[in-house]
């Protein structure tokens, strides 16, 4: 085991390494993070990390932390908090820990050893951080190899335990009892969609369709398409032929990816080409373009062939529906997130009170899909994160 920062000991703290909800230890170091993430040569190189320094930034912990609030009980830290992050999304384990540290948790996060980039520059920036001591007391970031010993010891040790990355993950994790009076938090396989409104896209002015696109890029290219917020299927909805719509989507997508410096390596291609001929193989597509390595469109028989896995960096299938409502007899508990373009507010609540819980739990403008929130999954965090003891007088 390996600790990135922080001295080795007892992971059972001693009473005054006690943390209460919005400990000004906790915010300090969080706030101190977040400058160094949002450092200028850290954010060229890394923009998630941008987004991420932006979350850690005062203003925004100052309202996390009054989210934990309550009128009706006294609001305590759940306690013990492991976590289990994937690694194919190098920034998600920070956001669930900074949340849980900001409850005052003493967490234990485990780093995977393929992380990299991203990641490495985070636990750098940790290091560097000159925080109270407490800090290195309470909250440590471990990487260790498949280990069942040491997942079945601190799976013994939480009061809390953090799962993400896929359902296999999440029964891996599973075979490993927690105490009785400790849950799980769960975030398995999950899949996400982008609709575009046909009339609103011709209706928006040339700027407006050229920055909705850089946004759907920065969702789509961030994490190679593989976070669980990552659009795949792109739905056209509206009456009629799309062709041109679709057309200068593409093209302005081209653009984006190409004004970035996003590639994708040839390994990929061939792995984006392989699952696009299955998929015509098997029906699911009509049409393949793969004129370009970087954007891969294909070409749905229907939305009800929309692909729920993983196809590839740069693989958009393409279906068109009349409207949002047709896409509600699709949609499952699996899908996570709708980025949208065009629509108006009325049409997006009509659309959410139609699935009426079923599936989708955010819908979110292209740009803002893997923005995270203090609500994730359908989980309002602050509350997972603390515990409740209500006086009656």
């Amino acid at each position: 085991m390996r600790f990135r920062f922080g001295a080795e000991g007892d992971l059972t703290a001693p009473s005054e390494d006690r943390l209460t909800v919005g400990d000004p230890r906790v915010v300090d170091f969080l706030a101190a993070l977040a400058r160094r993430l949002l450092a200028p040569a850290v954010a060229r190189r890394f923009p998630e990390l941008g987004s991420l320094g932006y979350f850690l930034r005062p203003a925004e912990l100052t309202r996390a932390v009054a989210a934990m609030q309550r009128t009706d009980a006294l609001v305590f830290p759940r306690g013990n908090v492991f976590h289990l992050p994937p690694a194919n999304v190098d920034t998600i384990f920070v956001y669930s820990w900074a949340l849980s540290a900001l409850a005052g948790n003493h967490n234990v996060v485990r780093i995977s050893s393929r992380s990299a980039g991203a990641a490495e520059a985070i636990l750098e920036a940790l290091n560097a951080v000159d925080g109270d001591p407490v800090i290195g007391r309470t909250q440590r970031m471990v990487t260790y190899g498949y280990d069942d010993a040491i997942t079945a010891a601190l799976s013994r040790w939480c009061d809390l335990r953090v799962v993400w990355g896929g359902d296999t993950a999440v029964d891996t994790i599973r075979r490993h009892p927690l105490r009785p009076s400790a849950r799980d938090l769960t975030f398995p396989d999950r899949t996400s969609w982008a609709v575009l409104s046909v009339p609103g896209w011709r209706a928006a002015d040339p700027a407006a369709r050229r920055a909705a696109v850089t946004g759907f890029a920065n969702d789509a290219y961030w994490f190679d398409q593989a976070a669980c917020s990552s659009p795949r299927t792109v739905f056209l909805v509206g009456d009629g032929d799309p062709a041109e719509v679709r057309a200068e989507f593409l093209e302005l997508l081209l653009d984006a990816v190409g004004r970035r410096g996003w590639t994708v390596d040839a390994a990929m291609a061939v792995e984006k080409r392989v699952n696009a001929y299955g998929l015509a193989a098997t029906g699911a597509a009509t049409a393949l373009d793969l004129s370009d390595n970087r954007v891969t469109a294909v070409t749905l028989a229907g939305a009800d062939r929309a692909p729920r896995r993983w196809i590839g960096a740069g693989a958009f299938p393409f279906a068109r529906v009349d409207s949002l409502s047709d896409l509600v007899p699709a949609m499952n508990r699996q899908d996570q997130t709708v980025s949208h373009f065009g629509f108006t507010p009325a049409e997006l609540h009509a659309f959410a009170a139609e699935l009426g819980g079923r599936g989708v739990d955010r819908i979110v403008p292209f740009g803002s899909a893997l923005t995270f929130g203090a609500v994730w999954d359908g989980y309002h965090l602050p509350s997972e994160f603390t515990r409740l003891t209500v006086i009656q007088p």
